[in-house]
């Protein structure tokens, strides 16, 4: 796959264009990077409909109904966001805005939660869209949806587990026996069929804790039959990363499947630091013929919800059982014993920050009665819901009754990563860039809750202050990682580079500008320095501004493993 995307169209080279012909969009004079590594070079790019036709020089005579003066701007291939939650929002609002100010073209949907399948115990959906309500029960339903409403981006999608596994197994922990395990297995091979790129997984959930890695490698063999990839979140990125990451191997080699890493960190205070020991892991696998790849965003902290902290035996049976635990004196003394001494197999959020409440830093909107906490974090919290109270009461104890308030969920944002493990992961030739954000907006219905600032400023942070201000990447290797790398990942073999052939995603930006302006605290902020974006060939940004266009475009796998047009 990756000799067919990096090599050229037969029959079609770098050469002028023919004078006579006519274009509809010419950006002439920019520093193309064209997403191969290569370094930049002075270049025009012309398009005619929905295709790249010269990389190269393009006469000033030659006629174009649209003409971009690029000099001193980059122009890259659009981005391509490796992890993006944007599935739902993007059928309330196929204009995408979060995502394309950042300059992304196509977004990678369904990490272990998809847009389908919706069956069985996971009753099928009713959207709005264009001509009344659609309801989606398959991922094929759900493609149909986000192209008759109409999108901005692109979108290609995986099957999640948690959507499989929940179709059948509803919200019971118990384990699948032998037909159960079949008609997951079925589920799955109806998703790649309706054009799914692979399988993704989110093992550090409380109900995927029960899937075991023979389950994996069974349902891995069906991603082989069809060439689809495994991305996962593994079971555990903190004091148990590196048997996490052992077992992703051991499902990529024993079911001969790709496998992508999904935000790989070392989230341990006690782990830090040892980044290399990961990488070595990685790079021992590939060397004996694993093709294991990652990807990381650009930020030190994660976005989950207190409720993680919970451990998973208390969210069997939804919410509503959650909340009955919570208030319930005895499972409350069994919950602080897990919480403080851990459970194996486990990602313990409290310990993973060594048990500090300074690094939890809460991002939700709350009630009424709990207002005055927001954007704050939970030592301060803690300290002002324990006031004049003798004796003080137990931190867990106030946490339960926090959560009760709040009907069991609390955004939160976890310091639980260091910059040194993130910068070093992110150099590999192999590690990618994902946002692990959503198409939000700074107003309207869009602007909600608390998000993470990646949601808004992934790609320009990379652009900004990993390229530019502190040079950890070369710029023609941060716009591939961006590019043609998660491309080739995807199997989006026509997209992710700037050639004659290709579709033309196309972004351009100011390298002197360029950066996220988003942050922990006031996330509702577009980056700067995002001049252009066209998807397909027309612009979705223009000199900064929505354009209101929706040429996006449902990516499908294909029975080959590469991605329908």
């Amino acid at each position: 796959m990756a000799a067919v995307l990096l090599s050229p169209p037969v029959g079609v080279a770098d050469a002028p264009a023919d004078p006579s012909a006519a274009y509809d969009l010419v950006i002439r004079g920019g520093r193309v990077v064209d997403g191969t590594g290569n370094p930049w070079r002075f270049a025009d790019v012309a398009i005619r409909g929905d295709r790249i036709v010269v990389v190269g020089s393009v006469p000033v005579d030659s006629a174009a109904r649209r003409t971009i003066d690029a000099r001193g701007l980059v122009v890259a291939p659009g981005f391509i966001d490796m992890h993006s939650h944007s599935d739902w929002l993007l059928l309330e609002d196929g204009n995408a805005p979060a995502k394309v100010r950042q300059g992304v073209t196509t977004e990678i949907l369904g990490e272990d939660s998809s847009g389908g399948p919706q069956k069985g115990k996971r009753p099928p959906k009713s959207v709005p869209v264009k001509g009344g309500e659609h309801k989606i029960a398959t991922l094929g339903d759900y493609f149909d949806a986000a192209e008759r409403g109409g999108i901005a981006t692109n979108v290609a999608s995986y099957v999640g587990l948690g959507n499989i596994w929940g179709c059948v197994m509803g919200d019971s922990f118990d384990h699948p026996n032998r037909a159960q395990m079949e008609e997951i297995k079925g589920l799955l091979a109806e998703a790649l069929d309706d054009g799914a790129l692979g399988l993704s997984t989110m093992l550090a959930g409380p109900q995927e804790m029960v899937c075991t890695t023979e389950d994996l490698v069974e349902l891995g063999r069906v991603l082989h039959d069809r060439g689809g990839i495994f991305s996962s979140h593994i079971r555990n990125e903190g004091s148990e990363v590196f048997d996490a990451i052992r077992e992703v191997i051991a499902v990529g080699e024993r079911a001969d499947i790709r496998v992508d890493i999904i935000h790989l960190k070392i989230a341990d205070r006690r782990l830090w630091g040892r980044m290399r020991e990961i990488i070595a892991l990685i790079e021992e696998a590939r060397g004996r013929g694993v093709d294991v790849q990652s990807n990381v965003y650009p930020y030190t902290r994660g976005n989950n919800d207190l409720v993680s902290i919970i451990p998973p035996w208390a969210h069997e049976g939804g919410r509503a059982a959650l909340l009955e635990r919570l208030r319930d004196p005895a499972a409350r003394e069994r919950m602080k014993k897990d919480i403080r001494a851990g459970i194996p197999g486990w990602y313990n959020h409290y310990l993973s920050v060594g048990g500090d409440w300074g690094r939890m830093l809460l991002s939700a909107r709350l009630s009424e009665k709990n207002r005055r906490f927001e954007s704050q974090t939970m030592d301060r919290i803690l300290a002002l819901r324990a006031e004049g109270m003798k004796p003080a009461p137990d931190p867990l104890d106030q946490l339960f009754d926090f959560l009760v308030e709040e009907d069991g969920s609390i955004g939160t944002i976890y310091a639980h990563h260091t910059e040194e493990d993130m910068n070093l992961a992110m150099a590999q030739p192999w590690c990618s860039i994902g946002s692990d954000g959503s198409a939000f907006a700074i107003e309207g219905p869009l602007r909600r809750g608390h998000p993470h600032p990646r949601n808004f400023g992934t790609f320009p942070r990379v652009l900004g202050v990993y390229v530019r201000e502190r040079g950890t990447l070369r710029l023609e290797d941060a716009i591939r990682k961006m590019t043609s790398l998660n491309a080739a990942k995807a199997g989006l073999v026509d997209r992710g580079l700037l050639r004659p052939g290709m579709f033309a995603d196309v972004t351009v930006f100011d390298p002197e500008k360029v950066i996220d302006r988003s942050t922990y605290l006031e996330p509702f902020q577009y980056p700067e320095g995002i001049a252009h974006v066209a998807v397909n060939g027309r612009l979705v940004l223009d000199g900064g501004r929505p354009t209101g266009e929706r040429p996006g475009r449902a990516l499908r796998r294909k029975p080959s493993g590469d991605v329908a047009r």
